[in-house]
């Protein structure tokens, strides 16, 4: 994905949430507690912290990329892309698995995450390069 990213940069500019490693330390803490409501308490802030974030980012940003393999969309990319549909943000989707994840022939995906992602004006494209190409006609045109 760090290639499919460096790709995505020289396009757009690229808030991944996975980069963000400023708890990396506090969650090793974290999970050396015996504490479980210690544990629980570090935790919950960190992700508290960490939904925030990645929030945030998607309100600033332009548009969303949402990468959409794996046997059913990952449940936390669906919320993002609900999201980023409901404050009118663009979304674009990839999906390069092979495997079947529609709800009928009709569909790539789970319908609604596909009926997000189109009715925003983006596509679910399913090679990189039509991805890309797509991406450089948008910021092209704004």
């Amino acid at each position: 994905m760090t290639e499919f990213a460096s790709e995505l940069a020289q396009i757009v500019e690229v808030i991944n949430p996975w980069d963000d490693h400023r708890f990396d330390d506090d969650f090793g803490r974290a999970m050396a507690l015996d504490s479980r409501s210690a544990r629980f308490s570090i935790l919950s802030e960190i992700n508290i912290e960490l939904g925030r974030s990645n929030a945030a980012s998607i309100q600033s940003a332009d548009g969303v990329v949402a990468i959409l393999d794996g046997v059913d969309v990952d449940s936390g990319t669906a919320a993002e892309i609900g999201y980023a549909f409901a404050l009118g943000k663009r979304i674009e989707g990839l999906r390069t698995d092979w495997r079947l994840a529609g709800d009928n022939d009709a569909s790539i995906v789970n319908l609604q995450v596909q009926y997000f992602i189109e009715a925003s004006g983006g596509s679910v494209h399913q090679r990189r390069d039509a991805l890309l190409a797509s991406l450089r006609s948008w910021a092209n045109s704004g």
